[in-house]
């Protein structure tokens, strides 16, 4: 009995998958204005976690005083 053979290619992600269908539909210009908008989404999340961590930060502080 023979080993089945091994897949020289990996199996493409959903995320892989969903950019090939994107390229497909899009303009290079749409597509990196999307890309662009997600980063920014992205980061605006993270300040906004930085925020809240620092505001929690100060509130400890000032309540030990």
């Amino acid at each position: 009995m023979q080993a089945a053979p091994v897949r020289a290619t990996a199996i493409p992600s959903f995320t892989d998958a969903l950019r090939a269908v994107e390229s497909l539909l899009m303009s290079s210009g749409q597509r990196t204005a999307r890309r662009n908008a997600w980063t920014s989404v992205l980061e605006d999340r993270r300040r906004a976690k930085d925020r809240v961590e620092a505001q929690r930060v100060l509130d400890a502080v000032a309540s030990r005083r």
